[in-house]
């Protein structure tokens, strides 16, 4: 082979053609140029991550492992450094790997997501109460006692309590939005599907919210503290999704109303306290000198007052359970005294359980009706849509399908025979008809076994079930091999004329 002698060579890096007439790129993916290092050092970012963020060098998907080299090269030929002594970025992800599970993070098994706690809860525990997940709260299901076997048991002992004589629950996870300013009526109008500019101040009013496309979105409570000053009430599953909704409509649909909102969840610890005696409890709790009997505070009153020796509280009289109940709220700080002195007067907690049970009795719709698919007229509230105002909902809300009169709507159901157990999630089908798809009439949406009647009762929603009260039909449950005879009834199972919650 050809031999050739022994030559030096000198090599060094280029790291930038000389008096190139053209742009010098560095970076091609962020378009940084020779120029634009340059220009850093003078205005004095020569530190390599300060280049990097004021150049954008190294900020793309290759995180400086092919354009940070040069740059760096560059910014060390203008400060009459080494490269060594100019130093290197961090390199990131994905030139650096990074396994799956740190992304997760602690965001696993328990941690997966906030758990939250009411103010009480620590009173709650100290009671017993067996505490179940509702959205991202931790809720008081029941509270056992000696000698008590089941949970249904102390379900019972609580709603017979609550009938009786007087009981409290911690309803402090309901969604709570402060509304104020001059139009804060004429936003609630647009809000709500009732009207709300009109109330007067001092009294509450039950609120339906419906979506844009005209179906139920919300249901709760709007209270009048002053003729500037609202506050509302949603249920706890929305309480977010409705404070959004709310933002939406005043930024973007009605930004010429002045008005402000707040959610105020977390300020304010509320127990609502119900029965025959919770007059005599609320008085305790509520200081010397107000008077809250009826003529002073009748049904749907809502007003602020000191309680528990001067603090600043709020009271409504608001009933959940249809008797005679107040919802009595204090800033949170003061949510556990506020626990301890309803049990001292003479109240029984009640947990979640026995809540479910008692609005099922008076036919109140929770989550499992108002699931998205159902309209004000579905759930027997369609009066309840104004006639004199714009509103959320109010033109889709006029669509002939949701006004057909077959569409299924909510009725209550009782076993006929009074000892069989029915089920949420049956379909409702005909006596005489197969348990199939093209004969099934509606579902079934909740469930309870009654301690009040004796019994097991259920709300369903039936095809034009508010013509069909007295007909027989089977809820069936397909999956488990099970059905039951049922009657159509009213929703309302326990005092329909309501003459209990006016105490």
């Amino acid at each position: 082979m050809p031999a050739s002698g022994a030559e030096s060579a000198g090599i060094e890096a280029l790291w930038q053609v000389p008096d190139s007439q053209g742009k010098a790129f560095v970076d091609f993916q962020n378009d940084v140029t020779a120029p634009d290092v340059a220009l850093a050092a003078r205005e004095g970012f020569t530190a390599v991550e300060h280049l990097k963020r004021y150049t954008t060098l190294g900020m793309a998907t290759d995180q400086g492992k092919t354009s940070n080299v040069v740059g760096l090269a560059l910014m060390a030929a203008q400060t009459g450094r080494s490269i060594a002594q100019t130093g290197t970025t961090v390199f990131r992800p994905p030139y650096t790997p990074v396994a799956v599970g740190v992304f997760a993070g602690h965001h696993r098994g328990r941690d997966f997501k906030p758990t939250r706690l009411t103010p009480a809860h620590a009173w709650a525990k100290a009671q017993g109460a067996v505490f179940v997940e509702a959205g991202e709260w931790m809720r008081a299901a029941y509270f056992p006692q000696s000698g008590e076997a089941d949970w249904q048991t102390s379900t019972n002992r609580e709603v017979l309590t609550v009938r009786s004589a007087c009981g409290f629950c911690d309803v402090t996870t309901l969604g709570k939005i402060d509304v104020q300013g001059p139009d804060a009526g004429k936003f609630l109008d647009f809000v709500y599907a009732n009207a709300m500019a009109g109330l007067a101040v001092g009294r509450a009013r039950y609120g339906l919210m419906l979506r844009e496309d005209g179906l139920v979105f919300d249901d709760g409570t709007v209270a009048r503290l002053s003729p500037t000053h609202f506050v509302i009430t949603t249920t706890t599953a929305n309480a977010g999704r409705v404070l959004r909704h709310m933002e939406f409509c005043r930024q973007v649909l009605r930004p010429d109303l002045c008005v402000c909102i707040e959610p105020v969840t977390d300020q304010w610890a509320q127990f609502a306290v119900a029965g025959p005696h919770a007059r005599r409890v609320v008085a305790s709790v509520v200081d010397p000198g107000t008077d809250i009997g009826n003529a002073a505070f009748p049904f749907m009153a809502a007003a602020e007052m000191p309680m528990l020796g001067g603090v600043a509280g709020r009271l409504f009289r608001i009933s959940f359970s249809g008797e005679m109940a107040y919802e009595v709220a204090v800033p949170a700080r003061h949510g556990e005294a506020l626990a301890q002195a309803l049990h001292a007067a003479g109240a029984v907690p009640y947990g979640l359980e026995a809540l479910n049970v008692m609005r099922i009795e008076k036919g109140h719709p929770t989550g499992a009706e108002l699931d998205g698919r159902t309209s004000a007229a579905d759930l027997g509230m369609g009066k309840m849509l104004s006639t004199k105002k714009e509103f959320i909902g109010r033109a889709m809300a006029q669509r002939p399908a949701l006004l057909d009169p077959q569409r299924p709507q909510l009725v209550g159901i009782k076993p006929v025979a009074g000892g069989v157990a029915l089920q949420a999630g049956a379909h409702m089908v005909p006596l005489d008809g197969p348990a199939d798809a093209a004969h099934d009439q509606g579902h079934v949406s909740s469930v309870a076994y009654s301690a009040t009647l004796g019994h097991w009762i259920g709300l369903a929603f039936v095809a034009g079930g508010s013509r069909r009260i007295g007909e027989r039909m089977r809820a069936v449950n397909p999956l488990q091999g099970r059905e039951a005879e049922v009657e159509i009834v009213s929703k309302v199972f326990v005092d329909p004329e309501g003459s209990r919650l006016h105490g």
